[in-house]
């Protein structure tokens, strides 16, 4: 079977205190369709959790507006370990999960009535969009962007959906090309600029002169849930006049505090994996066969950019509709590329969680 990136799944999102924040995420993102939530070992992580093997809880929601879900988990085994440092743009890794906006100007003017802690202003990316930072109570960034090909209009008050990307800080942007330009497809640069921006100067060290580059896909994306996880960009950051850059995660663990991956929906793992290999990314997690999520089931693997940012490819076998009915979508005899209908998709939002 042929490689298909069908899409960005979803962004994991390492946190001390899942649902306390994830009600957050329901209020301003709408993200509030739970696909699965599970206690478990990660056994296949000990690579990336110091060799011991930990447990954790992990909830997986989406907006059915439309982008990708958050993996929001948390280590039940251990404490969840912040940065010792303050983590600063250019830094390597994860930096900004963006977050598709119906009207930036008006979700800007929710965040603010709603208290949510913006960082700088309303502002205008080099792409000609609108665009603003904000923080959720953890300290995690989220980028509010002008949001193309939605699902569905649920009528969510922030007029916001799910994840529509991510700024990734890199320590070079030639060499990052050859995975997010080559190997996931984002083929087209929307920007590749140098200099000093107003839109990141309500960042940490966004004052600093930076190169940055946004990538997107000109093809629709194919494959069972493409139609619902849309369209996606890729900005990667890189720092011109900064000497102290580092990984956000180093001397930590997968799973602790921040964004922990970045997750793609993908079909024909077998030739994705021959390609990677071939590349010089060899996967360095692989489930191999249908790994069981308790309620969804799968095979996930990862690789790592040429920085260590973690990125993850699963395969979706089963997803839940009805639990209780025992009423699953089953994929592994679908034909590869197709959608799943519309009115087969739209049957996840009968696991909303209301407030």
């Amino acid at each position: 079977m042929e490689k298909i990136i069908c899409g960005i799944q979803q962004m994991g999102i390492g946190v001390p205190n899942v649902q306390e924040v994830w009600k957050w995420y329901r209020k301003f993102f709408g993200v509030n369709v739970r696909v699965f939530e599970e206690a478990a070992d990660a056994p296949l992580m000990t690579r990336y959790t110091g060799g011991d093997v930990h447990s954790r809880t992990a909830t997986l929601a989406l907006s059915m507006d439309g982008g990708g879900g958050f993996e929001i988990w948390q280590f039940t085994s251990r404490p969840t370990e912040k940065a010792t440092f303050d983590i600063q743009l250019g830094d390597y890794g994860l930096y900004a999960c963006r977050i598709k906006s119906r009207d930036v100007a008006a979700s800007f003017k929710y965040f603010q009535e709603n208290g949510a802690e913006i960082l700088g202003e309303l502002q205008t990316a080099p792409n000609g969009e609108q665009s603003f930072f904000t923080k959720d109570p953890n300290g995690n960034i989220f980028n509010i962007v002008e949001g193309k090909g939605w699902f569905q209009n649920t009528g969510h008050a922030s007029k916001c959906g799910g994840a529509a990307g991510t700024m990734i800080g890199v320590s070079d942007i030639e060499k990052a090309l050859a995975l997010y330009q080559d190997i996931l497809e984002y083929e087209t640069v929307v920007y590749d600029e140098t200099g000093v921006f107003d839109d990141l100067k309500g960042l940490p060290a966004g004052d600093k002169k930076v190169r940055r580059v946004l990538l997107t896909h000109k093809k629709d994306r194919r494959g069972p849930f493409a139609r619902l996880l849309g369209p996606s960009q890729i900005e990667l950051v890189q720092a011109l006049d900064r000497d102290d850059t580092q990984s956000i995660f180093a001397n930590r663990y997968w799973g602790d505090w921040g964004f922990i991956h970045l997750c793609f929906d993908v079909q024909g793992m077998d030739a994705l994996q021959k390609e990677c290999e071939a590349k010089g990314f060899p996967f360095t997690v692989d489930s191999s066969d249908t790994f069981d999520m308790g309620e969804a089931g799968g095979r996930f693997s990862y690789v790592e950019d040429p920085d260590g940012t973690w990125i993850e490819f699963v395969e979706t076998h089963k997803v839940p509709i009805m639990k209780k009915l025992g009423w699953y979508i089953h994929l592994k005899n679908r034909k590869p590329g197709k959608h799943l209908p519309n009115w087969m998709l739209r049957t996840m939002g009968l696991n909303k969680v209301k407030d």
